[in-house]
């Protein structure tokens, strides 16, 4: 039940050309998983401007080439990524009712005893020519906009840190895989326009007519998925000083041990940036 959740954003400069993002997350990929590499791929057909990956790609130690498979045209397009907790170490098996559990949440991370090959991922991800964000800056010059970005590595392993200010373009983005609020103020003070984050699978078991029970970090479940406004609570408060758009996306996948989605799509956000009335 793939789905591409598609949103409207109007943040560029008056008689800008608009621009296409195609947000992809949270893919979990192991190598036996033909049909979401294939679904994937054939998002090239979207046509996007630019890519956005906000980490954890792998489930398995061998699933390398399923993410080459799975991007393929993708990484011809111009783009950017940072790394999740699983794009370092692999998961592991364990008890799926403790990450409802509040005091356990922070503990529930990836094992460091199964090292991934990042190195590997790093490279293919690379390929291209995708900028690694991870802890650093970059820019872009993408059908005739120049875009600034800052990137930081996982928060949720608390790998997080701002690189040192720099010159800012008109449009300035912010990358990270796990939403946490610290991160997010500090891409707002920052100066991004929009900031793009995955890691809470939208809350993976969600209760219709309710939502999302939990996020695996501090951001509230309000905002478990999808486009809103950071730190305003409504959709349309970004466009101020102190305010940016902020889309997260509930990802592809899951841990291979907990391999169930409730209520609960697995996704991909295209983001349709216009410019301003």
């Amino acid at each position: 039940m793939f789905t591409v959740r598609a949103h409207t954003l109007p943040v560029l400069p008056a008689g800008s050309r608009p621009l296409r993002i195609l947000h992809v997350s949270d893919l979990h990929l192991t190598p036996g998983q033909r049909l979401k590499q294939s679904w994937v791929r054939r998002l090239a057909e979207l046509e996007p401007d630019l890519v956005v990956s906000t980490g954890d790609n792998l489930a398995h130690e061998d699933a390398v080439p399923a993410v080459r498979s799975a991007l393929g045209p993708l990484l011809d397009v111009p783009g950017v990524f940072v790394l999740g907790s699983n794009d370092y170490y692999g998961p592991r098996p364990k008890n799926p009712a403790r990450y409802l559990v509040p005091s356990s949440r922070r503990k529930e991370k990836s094992d460091p005893s199964l090292p991934l090959p990042t190195g590997d991922l790093i490279a293919t991800l690379s390929s291209g020519g995708w900028l690694d964000l991870t802890n650093t800056r970059g820019r872009l010059e993408v059908a005739g906009h120049s875009i600034s970005f800052v990137g930081v590595d996982d928060p949720h392993l608390d790998r997080d840190r701002m690189a040192a200010p720099a010159e800012r373009a008109d449009l300035h983005l912010g990358v990270t895989h796990a939403p946490y609020t610290r991160v997010l103020d500090a891409m707002v003070d920052d100066g991004c326009t929009l900031v793009l984050a995955g890691h809470t699978h939208g809350g993976q078991l969600r209760v219709p007519g309710y939502g999302a029970l939990v996020t695996n970090s501090d951001l509230d479940t309000g905002r478990a998925s999808g486009l809103h406004g950071w730190p305003g609570a409504r959709p349309d408060a970004p466009g101020g000083e102190g305010s940016a758009w902020l889309n997260v996306s509930a990802g592809m996948g899951t841990s291979p041990y907990t391999p169930v989605r409730f209520a609960c799509r697995p996704e991909v956000s295209l983001l349709q940036l216009m410019p301003r009335a």
